[in-house]
Parts: C-alpha cells; structure tokens; sequence
C-alpha cells in the first residue's frame, strides 16, 4: 500500500489527555506491515498447524459469542473528543513460523521498549511476556525461550489495576476474583481460540507512538497484561498481544477514540516476499483525506453480542454471477449465524450450510482437474495440468454485504496454494449453528477501514505496498 501523506497541517487547539508532546501538527502516524512468509514451496509445511489453530479458534468464537448472548449488560466503548492526526504501526506477518498471524512493533513503557505483538482483532487484551520484582524481593523465573521480556519495575508510567476496583470487577477481560487485599492487582488468567494462555496482572501503561512528522508522543491510559506465565504456539515467536478487538479496553478502542474513530489495515499477498511492507493505521486514511478511490461501504455491526469481534452483514455469496443457495439465517446473528472479520483467523470459515454450497458451486468449476489428497481440504487438485485443460476456468467468487458492497478477492486467497503443484479451495467449515469468519487469506491485497464512530466498514482493493 502507498504510504499516505496527509497535506493538512496546522497547529490543534487542545491536547488531548490521553496525549503528550510538545506541540503537534496534523498530521499521519503509521506503522509497517511486513508479510514474512515461507518460500513457496516451504508452504505446506505450515499448513496442518495453521489449519488446526484456526480449528480451535473457531471453538473460542463460538463460546465466547455464546457467552455475550447470554450476559446483555456487556460495556460498550466510548468515543472521546479527538484529534484530526492519524498514525500508522509497523506490522509483519507471522507466516515463516507457521502460526498465520501478523505482528506488530510496538513501543511500551518509559522509557519505551520495543516488542513484537500478534496484531488480533479479536482480542480485548494488550499484554507483552513480562518479568516483575516481588515486594519481598523474589524476582520471577525468567521466560523461557529468549523472547523480550517487560520489567515493570524499570518504567515510570506503570501502574498496577487495583483487584478491588470496578475496572477489575466489573470491565477487564479474563480478570479473576483473586484479591487477598484491596491493593493487590488485578489477575488475569486469558484463554485464546487456539488453547494458548496467558496469565499475569493488569496496570495502565503508556506506548510510545511516532507521528508522520517524526515527532513522538506518548499514548496513555492503556490497559496492558504484564504476563508472567503463557502458553501455545501463538506466543512462541511474539513478545505478546495488541488488542484489535471492539472493547472498552482494547488498544484499537482507546486509539481510534483519539484518533478519529479511525482504524485500518492492509494485508499484502500471505506469500509475498519477507521484507515487503504494509501497515496499520489509526487515524484518516485514503477514504477519509484523499479519497482517489471510491470505496465499497457497508454497515460495521458493534453488537456487544458479538465483542471483541467485529461483524458484517452478508446478504449472499455468488459463484460467476450465480446466485447460491445458502439459507438466510446462516448470515443472521439473532438465528445463530452472523459473520465476523478476523486478522488472527487465516483461513475462511464459513458455517456448515453455506459452506457445502460455496465448495460445491467453486468444485463443480474446477470437475476437469485431477484431484489430490491433501488434509484438511476437501477439493485439492493438480494444479500443473490446467494448461492442457483450456475449458477449466478459476471461477470468481463474490461476498455480497448489505449496502451493495461486493468483497471480490484474487482467485489466490480461495483457491490457495498448499504444496509445489497443488491448489485447494482454501475454505473451511465451522458447525451449524455458528458464525462464519472471514480470515486474513481472504482479506489480503485490500485495505480495510473500521470507523467505529459511524460504524461502518470501508475496503477497497490495494497491493498493500508502500513506495
């Protein structure tokens, strides 16, 4: 994607609160995204974890959905008085260990240190691996496997949340009802999609953030895991977690907040080179300052029902302008359905009923191809024999969302490479009842814009590289 510049510069009238610096200017703050993958023909290797990861992903959506619809009195974020900058977070993909993630470089503490963090849209807890210095003077085991630890004790801006508070009690995600004292922290015991863990306390913490003009600034007032104990494979190559999800407490909703209810992203090809970059951006992008392209709208569902995840509407999905057969409810939350988009999903995931039509509308396209096995994917074909085949076609899939917007991927992000030679239709199932999940694969080479002031989803279709 082209990195942005924003030709608007004068100086604001008010800080706010939740920032620091000298003086600002209007102006871009972005971060990289770097898509860090295997070679090709490595790709395979990968592909069993990754498939098995988002499997039990699946399982923690459902639950955690099953849970929101039972418990109505969730909290919902709040939109404070905000700033007309935007900046952007350096992001590169998780793909050259086999977990199917991005990361994202972020700054935390003061002074601030640097640290890798799987960017999750479906995540409310930012936390980083972290080492803490006990009253009595007993320093914790150091963390296993070399990875950047957090010692609180060496930032100024640290302040542990109170186990007696209404934060703890009443907000914070995964906090437990452990509190031998009024000012004992606040523990978390976090249980992720893919069985990973993650326990530790909660504080308020700040992170260091660089805006277009090369000036810094402190974000405050973030809710930050200092974890002392994790587990799964999620976490072996990271340094922790940045909270993309929809939640009082997230690092998207504090940022967007200041920011202009703003955040976005753009994934470039899940097998592009390692080095090549993209970014993750809170604050006006292309859509909301240039505007040299139109992008397609539809309405972004901020259902407590549904938090963390954020869901869109999908009216109906088409097969070379074919129409499916995919009953309604499949799409409807209040029957079971709905359907979320996540960046720590990587295949799609569509329910059971939508699922057997979609595969079988793609297969019936692709009949004149030698078929191979290839686990876990129910069509996978010999992909070296398509140039003797001039009737085969790719056939083009469409995702249909209410307000007319049409998400039309590459044939690559569903009809996937898997081994040398070998193509899949890269499309899972999940059980019925149960919510479809639109995965990075499928959201790769487009921007995405998630206003959560007007609640709507912007994306258009991009290289997601920077020049």
């Amino acid at each position: 994607m082209r990195q942005l510049q924003f030709l608007v510069f004068f100086l604001l009238y008010f800080l706010h609160p939740s920032l620091s610096s000298s003086s600002f200017q209007s102006q871009s703050l972005r971060y990289k995204l770097h898509r860090r993958s295997p070679h090709r023909r490595h790709h395979a290797f990968h592909l069993k974890p990754l498939y098995l990861s988002d499997l039990q992903r699946q399982h923690w959506i459902r639950s955690t959905i099953k849970r929101n619809l039972a418990n109505s009195d969730n909290y919902h974020p709040t939109c404070h008085q905000s700033t007309s900058e935007a900046f952007e977070m350096p992001i590169g993909s998780g793909a050259y260990t086999g977990i199917g993630q991005y990361f994202v470089r972020v700054r935390v503490g003061t002074p601030a240190k640097p640290f890798l963090l799987v960017a999750d849209t479906g995540s409310d807890l930012t936390w980083v691996k972290c080492r803490r210095h006990h009253s009595n003077g007993i320093k914790e085991k150091k963390y296993s496997g070399g990875a950047r630890v957090f010692k609180p004790e060496q930032s100024s801006s640290w302040s542990p949340i109170g186990c007696s508070t209404d934060l703890c009690k009443k907000t914070l995600p995964f906090a437990l009802a452990t509190c031998p004292v009024p000012d004992s922290p606040c523990v978390y015991d976090y249980g992720y999609s893919d069985g990973s863990r993650a326990k530790g306390i909660f504080a308020n913490e700040s992170a260091t953030i660089t805006l277009s003009s090369g000036n810094k600034t402190k974000l405050h007032g973030l809710v930050v895991g200092c974890t002392t104990n994790s587990s799964g494979l999620s976490f072996g190559s990271s340094d922790g977690v940045l909270g993309l999800g929809y939640s009082t407490t997230s690092f998207a909703s504090l940022a967007s907040s200041i920011f202009g209810g703003l955040f976005s992203y753009c994934l470039v090809d899940h097998l592009a080179p390692r080095n090549l970059s993209s970014l993750l951006t809170f604050g006006p992008t292309i859509f909301t300052s240039l505007v040299l392209s139109t992008p397609h709208i539809t309405p972004l569902i901020l259902d407590s029902r549904l938090s963390p995840f954020y869901s869109v509407s999908v009216k109906y999905i088409s097969v070379d302008n074919e129409t499916l057969d995919i009953p309604s409810k499949v799409w409807d939350i209040n029957s079971g359905g709905g359907t979320i988009l996540d960046s720590g999903t990587s295949l799609t995931v569509l329910a059971d009923p939508a699922y057997k039509v979609v595969v079988s509308a793609l297969s019936r396209k692709l009949a004149g191809l030698p078929q191979v096995k290839m686990d876990p994917f129910d069509y996978c074909y010999n992909w070296t024999s398509i140039k003797a085949k001039p009737e085969v076609h790719i056939p083009k899939l469409v995702l249909h969302f209410e307000g007319a917007a049409r998400l039309e991927p590459p044939s690559k992000s569903y009809i996937i490479d898997v081994a040398n030679g070998v193509k899949c239709i890269g499309i899972t199932s999940a059980p019925w009842p149960g919510t479809s999940t639109i995965g990075n694969i499928l959201q790769q080479e487009h921007v995405w814009e998630f206003d959560i002031r007007k609640k709507q989803l912007r994306f258009e279709h991009s290289k997601c590289q920077q020049h």
